[in-house]
């Protein structure tokens, strides 16, 4: 199954994610994990991609698109994949239609979940990451056992720097200026399944199994 997660910046895309892959069997493909790898290898393409990042922007298209290419192309995707973060934009979507038809891949949907913008600024504000092993946490809605410290490892907790409230508020208009298009793209294209985020996190999976024809309560 080839499918593509949309969903604003703390939409759940990355949890929905992980247990859809799981229940599939096919491998996850974000982009944003990959350029984090790259930032804290301190690549050249990291460091690139970072000065955008740190300020709530698009990593440009050039690099965006050649990393997603290739990742199709390997083994493991030969029985589908799950998009998530990609594409961003519409020239994206249209450079990923291009590289599918040219694969002879078709896509089986276009799952996109839908959370207010309020939620969102609420979500991305109080998440904090593990400094040693990268587990997510939030100071409300999931808190570690001890506050600061991560309940795996124990390193520290901190705050990613595109988690402030103003990169927040950046990162949410720069989607639903570039991103929030792709609504429309996909719908045109008839494989759009509309999702309501804004609910518990098993609710939200069995909400987006049913759209697939799947029963997963």
């Amino acid at each position: 199954m080839q499918m593509i997660l949309l969903g604003p910046p703390g939409a759940g895309k990355g949890t929905q994610a992980e247990t859809l892959v799981k229940k599939l069997g096919i491998p996850h493909i974000s982009t944003g994990d990959m350029f984090r790898k790259a930032i804290k290898e301190g690549t050249a393409l990291g460091t690139k991609a970072k000065g955008y990042m740190d300020q709530g922007l698009l990593v440009p298209d050039e690099v965006t698109i050649g990393i997603v290419k290739e990742r199709i192309a390997q083994d493991d995707c030969r029985n589908g994949f799950l998009l998530d973060g990609f594409p961003r934009t519409v020239f994206q979507a249209e450079s990923l239609d291009t590289i599918l038809k040219d694969m002879k891949i078709q896509l089986d949907g276009v799952i996109n979940i839908e959370v207010p913008k309020e939620k969102l600024v609420s979500r991305l504000t109080g998440r904090r990451v593990c400094k040693g092993c990268g587990a997510t946490y939030h100071v409300i809605f999931n808190p570690p056992a001890v506050e600061g410290k991560c309940d795996k490892c124990g390193e520290m907790l901190m705050q990613r720097a595109d988690d402030s409230e103003e990169t927040v508020l950046n990162r949410l208009n720069v989607y639903e200026q570039q991103t929030a298009p792709l609504i429309e793209f996909y719908r045109a294209q008839g494989v759009l399944k509309n999702i309501d985020g804004d609910q518990p996190i098993d609710q939200v999976m069995i909400a987006i199994g049913k759209s697939l024809g799947s029963n997963w309560a």
